[in-house]
């Protein structure tokens, strides 16, 4: 590689920052361990070019990194999903000049026709289909949904590299896209700054309440369905829903009200890092009733927390968790209930035990250097 040759790779991070969820974390994350792998590298000058939706999501996400030497800011203005993203953002990428492009989603302009690196997290909408997967309406669903496929497959084909969490995600795209298998690479997600202190804390003794804590979002294939109906044969527990969406609240606050449990259900809203960890503390377990995840990332945050994790018996979770987690039938009310009396009555210190050392495994640092070493190779092939 010629010494002092100077490349820009734009990185979309309007999805970045604890609003966005998953995506979000990943994507701040990933941001911040970039930064000093590209001060390190040698004979490749870059710049970072970081679109984002405006100036406050930027402080958000990068803090004291804001005034980088290696950052640009862009601030599009530009939601993601929407028909602006797909007129505008092909302008605005090309005047940024760039060498190469990141993407943490599949939400890729379909005019964009640069070089292109990209993370997909699940295909869940390939397999979950239907208006009760949706908020839309009737006559926008259809629309919609082959916007979507259009458009997610289009950037897996034109991507010359895709990262995915888990061996379990891997399959699922070359199932759908098999002349996509030689690009696709797998390379696990971590876990952010609080709950890596959080781990390598000193161990307290907690109190543990009679409750259970899901975090995330209320989609229908996140199943919480089953835990509200579970509820009633589980009169001195409380359960804590954390998710920073409203999407879906309403059809799971009348499931609660259907099953009369509504005393035993505390809605917590946003919940920042710090503060969850103490719930998770004093929590018996972190529950994920799940269909379909890309990774289980909470589940790991909870595990480095010092909680147990009552996981549904789905490959993506057998596969994240291995050993360190109870599992149960997402479709069975009364298999969920025998999880929750075996945890109750399990050796908790050995089920944390295993947790911690699992979670130690996650690092968004590695992570961020697989990626990196994408980049280089990539933007190597320009000299």
């Amino acid at each position: 590689m010629v010494a002092n040759k100077q490349f820009r790779i734009g990185i979309d991070a309007r999805l970045a920052g604890q609003a966005h969820a998953g995506i979000g974390r990943y994507s701040e994350n990933l941001i911040r361990e970039l930064l000093p792998l590209a001060d390190q590298a040698k004979n490749l000058e870059t710049t970072f070019v970081i679109f984002f939706f405006d100036r406050r999501q930027a402080k958000q996400v990068l803090g004291n990194s804001l005034n980088h030497p290696r950052i640009e800011l862009v601030f599009t203005g530009i939601k993601h999903y929407g028909l602006r993203e797909q007129l505008l953002l092909p302008m605005i990428y090309r005047r940024a000049h760039l060498n190469l492009l990141y993407v943490p989603h599949w939400n890729v302009p379909l005019a964009y026709s640069g070089k292109l690196i990209i993370t997909i997290h699940d295909l869940l909408w390939h397999e979950q289909k239907g208006l009760q997967a949706t908020t839309l309406k009737a006559w926008q669903y259809p629309i919609k949904y082959l916007a979507y496929r259009l458009i997610s497959s289009r950037a897996i084909k034109r991507a010359q590299a895709i990262f995915v969490p888990s061996r379990t995600i891997y399959k699922t795209i070359v199932h759908y896209y098999p002349s996509s298998k030689n690009k696709v690479l797998i390379s696990k997600e971590g876990i952010a700054p609080a709950y890596q202190k959080a781990l390598h804390a000193p161990k307290l003794k907690q109190k543990i309440h009679k409750q259970l804590i899901y975090t995330g979002s209320l989609y229908p294939h996140k199943n919480l369905k089953l835990i509200i109906k579970s509820l009633k044969k589980l009169p001195k527990y409380k359960l804590l829903i954390a998710s920073s969406r409203n999407l879906f609240q309403d059809q799971i606050k009348a499931l609660i009200s259907n099953y009369k449990v509504k005393k035993q259900v505390i809605f917590l809203g946003y919940v920042k890092d710090e503060k969850l960890i103490e719930l998770y503390q004093k929590s018996l377990a972190l529950v994920q009733p799940s269909f379909s995840e890309g990774f289980g990332l909470t589940g790991v945050e909870a595990m480095a927390s010092q909680t147990a994790v009552l996981a549904s018996d789905i490959p993506i979770f057998r596969e994240t968790y291995g050993k360190a987690a109870f599992f149960f039938d997402p479709h069975s009310p009364e298999d969920f209930l025998r999880a929750v009396k075996n945890l109750e009555l399990s050796e908790r210190k050995q089920v944390l035990r295993r947790g911690s050392e699992l979670a130690a495994s996650y690092s968004f640092a590695w992570m961020a250097r697989d990626i990196w070493q994408e980049f280089q190779k990539h933007l190597s092939e320009e000299v």
